[in-house]
């Protein structure tokens, strides 16, 4: 799909999944590495625990398909050579300090002047600019920054992390959708590149699940319970996760109309087998959350049923209960680990493991070994087998001798004026129906929605997004249109009310779809062969039709029936697992964990294949499984099993480079300050502004021997102090901390308000509500947040009438027929 285009990837272990995105899509990708090769090399796991640069599996886990030419940019050698590449390449991406590329005379300036339409991509952890841009960061202080941190883990411990770094992978996949926004603005428009900041802090803040909304929305505050979560209002824990005979289970016992059902089947099942009453079975399911709100229905009934529940899980083993969640429709899911998933039938099914030359890891080994393999399925232009990663350097000589070349812009543009342009976005003009729900598939539309795509979303009040029954709700109102969620992923969006239960429904339906270049849906499989809309029968109605489907396990294999959300795919993927304490059992990450990934992998996807159309006038089919997509960012931990024959663990706060490392306890109630000690330098410096100067002398192996007394030492000291001003101090003294940020800290944080994280816009019925901003931050076209998500059936008429060309009494009809709302 991107095959004309050339990508120079500088980035280290903080950005190289987005290279390794754009390569698996078509591009050539050239590695750009130091001399001695990237950091990412010595980052571990390691075959057969050998550290040496051609054996780190995280770099082999993140850069297949590219090429490694090794440039000193330290010389004025070295960055005249990248100078001359960056005159023939498309993309430059980077993970530099902030200014560091600068201080070279390599800045986004400079290499526009060079080579005007280059799309280049900045990844950091606070962005480019604002007053902690350059705060000194990891994993860990990134997480806390972000908010994720503060909602994972058990409520009588820190909170943790999950195990394996996720905060720049959450980077690097919006900087590939970043990257062909930008391209796609750069081909159909103007020809011109831009310059792109992604920040890991705002990136990782999506796997809040909005929930950083609660402050300036007014809503009750969430709080970390393992394996579910503590709703301000609720004096009780939502439990998600379930113990049973052997291991646990991820269980949506949720309310409402969309989950209400589900949850009735399996009080059906848990009364047959004599758990429970008649009368505990029988309860309304689809008002209990309501009820729980509102207090006509006692906590103590409600934690009585949770018990119930509990009871009758342990009597199952993981697999009758998946068996079940087939042949009873109960949102069920177990919690595997590594091995559970690279034996998988559903994963061996679909083809998803590449297979590679197990000689390319241990010289003289035979067979091959199982890598993650494609986030998605194409049905015109399949994503390859990536290569292995190359030596260092292997590929120097050849691209530095090689014929130069131009960017592979069209020849033939007509670019607008300044004037024309004016309030438009870089995705202006692309026309999107969006069949999605709940916030995995509709979060992707939103980022298109940002960027200037018209999105005509289609729902019904029959039946209900989950989003606007879930909450949190703005002012604690617990009404649809009140779900601030639901207000977050949707915003921007036009609402067309269609009740697609309705035959006659579908043919206005179809009729979308023709006026569409992109179809979006997320339902189990079978929703879509029901109402006679696959895409088989969508590119007879538009021949060049782009239509993606975004569901749990894909849309076929032993397991693509099952229905169900992004706690059960964290579940059955194995985010559950590494995340907790190694004493505990796996608490996993907060909420729906995929819902924050696999969107990620989508809009690059989708935009990859308008790519390919233009080019082509090809259409194509996208079938994204959430839990494949998201194995991209389990990478290292699946490969440390095909390879070395380990199943990663939990490790709670612990880090394997860094110590001390971990949360301590700060000043007030569940406040914490995250600290990640990287150097023996910077130990000296923190055992001296602790009080324990002669702690200072001990290297990092002293220092694991004894972790407990620093810790300890640490926690002293900081509890003491607010989180901010503890986190300020370790900051002057070169070392990564951030205080631990709920939703009021987020709110109030300096460096998210001048990003615009949030943003309030005007709404309907609330007069005006909060949503968080856009990921991406392009230079030249930026994104635009201007409007909540409409109520339900909002634009229908200016749907109906402006966009598919309906006369009045053509909705007159529709109206009289109760097709619409």
């Amino acid at each position: 799909m991107l095959s004309p285009y050339r990508v120079l990837d500088l980035t280290d272990e903080r950005g190289q999944l987005a290279g390794q995105i754009l390569a698996g899509l078509g591009a050539e990708v050239i590695a750009v590495e130091p001399p001695g090769g990237s950091s990412s090399r010595t980052v571990g796991p390691f075959v057969d625990d050998e550290v040496d640069p051609d054996r780190s599996l995280h770099h082999w886990s993140y850069n297949r398909g590219k090429r490694s030419v090794v440039l000193d940019l330290d010389t004025d050698a070295g960055r005249d050579e990248l100078r001359s590449l960056i005159v023939g390449s498309d993309v430059l991406i980077e993970s530099f300090e902030p200014g560091v590329l600068e201080s070279n005379g390599l800045g986004f300036e400079a290499l526009a002047a060079l080579n005007p339409a280059l799309i280049s991509v900045s990844i950091s952890a606070f962005g480019g600019d604002g007053p902690r841009a350059e705060w000194h960061a990891t994993d860990l202080t990134i997480a806390a920054a972000s908010g994720q941190l503060s909602l994972t883990g058990n409520e009588d411990r820190p909170p943790v992390r999950i195990s394996l770094p996720q905060a720049f992978v959450h980077a690097g996949a919006d900087a590939a959708g970043a990257t062909l926004v930008a391209l796609h603005e750069r081909q159909n428009r103007s020809g011109l590149g831009q310059h792109i900041d992604i920040s890991a802090q705002q990136s990782l803040s999506v796997a809040t699940q909005s929930f950083l909304l609660c402050h300036p929305g007014r809503a009750g505050h969430a709080s970390r319970v393992a394996g579910g979560i503590k709703l301000g209002g609720l004096d009780t824990k939502v439990q998600l996760l379930w113990p049973c005979k052997d291991g646990q289970v991820s269980v949506t016992f949720l309310f409402g109309l969309s989950l209400g059902p589900f949850s009735r089947n399996l009080m059906n099942w848990v009364c047959e087998e004599g758990f429970c009453d008649e009368a505990t079975r029988d309860k309304d399911w689809i008002e209990y959350g309501t009820m729980l709100y509102a207090g006509t229905e006692p906590i103590s009934e409600y934690e009585r049923v949770k018990q119930i529940l509990t009871d009758f899980f342990m009597t199952k083993t993981k697999q009758e209960l998946l068996d079940a969640a087939f042949d009873r429709r109960v949102l069920i899911a177990p919690v595997t680990t590594s091995a559970d998933v690279v034996e998988s039938d559903q994963w061996a099914a679909r083809g998803f493991w590449d297979e590679v030359d197990a000689s390319a890891l241990r010289p003289g080994a035979e067979g091959t070994v199982r890598f993650p393999g494609a986030f998605a399925k194409f049905s015109k232009t399949p994503i390859q087998n990536l290569a292995a990663p190359r030596s260092v350097g292997e590929d120097t000589a050849t691209v530095l001798s090689a014929t130069p070349r131009l960017p592979a812009v069209p020849a033939v543009l007509a670019p607008k004026t300044d004037a024309e342009q004016a309030g438009e976005g870089p995705l202006s003009g692309l026309k999107v129906a969006d069949f999605m729900w709940v916030f995995a598939g509709p979060w992707a539309s939103r980022v298109l929605a940002d960027h200037g795509a018209t999105v005509v979303r289609v729902e019904t009040s029959h039946g209900l997004d989950a989003l606007r029954t879930a909450g949190n709700f703005q002012d604690d109102k617990t009404d649809p249109e009140w779900a601030l969620q639901y207000q977050n992923v949707n915003a921007g969006k036009l609402n067309l009310a269609l009740d697609m239960h309705k035959p006659e429904a579908r043919d206005v339906a179809r009729d979308l779809v023709a006026w569409s270049d992109v179809t979006l849906e997320s339902f189990s499989p079978k929703a879509m062969r029901k109402w006679a809309m696959t895409y088989e029968d969508l590119k007879k109605i538009k021949p060049d039709v782009i239509m993606a489907s975004s569901c749990l396990m894909g849309q076929y294999g032993p397991q693509a029936a099952l229905a169900g959300f992004g706690t059960m795919a964290a579940a059955i993927s194995g985010f559950f697992h590494i995340t907790g304490w190694p004493d505990r059992e796996p608490c996993g990450p907060f909420m729906a964990y995929t819902d924050y990934t696999s969107p990620r992998f989508l809009v690059p996807a989708i935009l990859a294949a308008l790519d390919h159309r233009r080019r082509t006038g090809e259409g194509q089919y996208i079938d994204l499984s959430q839990a494949e997509a998201s194995m991209q960012m389990l990478a290292p931990a699946v490969l440390d099993y095909t390879v070395n024959g380990r199943i990663m663990e939990r490790r709670g706060n612990d880090d394997v480079e860094m110590v001390p490392h971990g949360v301590y306890p700060a000043e007030g109630d569940d406040r914490w300050v995250a600290i990640a000690v990287a150097s023996d330098a910077q130990w000296s410096s923190v055992a001296t502004e602790i009080g324990r100067p002669e702690l200072g002398a001990l290297d990092r192996d002293a220092r694991r021997d004894r972790s407990g007394e620093l810790d300890a030492a640490i926690g002293g000291w900081s509890a003491g102090r607010a989180a901010a001003s503890a986190a300020a101090r370790l900051q002057v003294l070169g070392v990564a901390a951030y205080e631990v940020q709920n939703t009021v800290e987020a709110f109030e944080d300096p460096q998210l308000a001048h990003r615009g994280h949030f943003v309030e816009v005007p709404h309907d019925v609330m007069g005006t509500t909060w949503v968080e901003g856009s990921r991406y931050r392009l230079s030249r076209t930026p994104a635009s947040v201007t409007r909540s998500a409409p109520t339900i059936g909002q634009d229908t008429w200016q749907v109906l009438t402006e966009i598919l060309g309906y006369d009045e009494d053509k909705v007159v009809e529709l109206a009289a027929a109760e097709l619409l709302e």
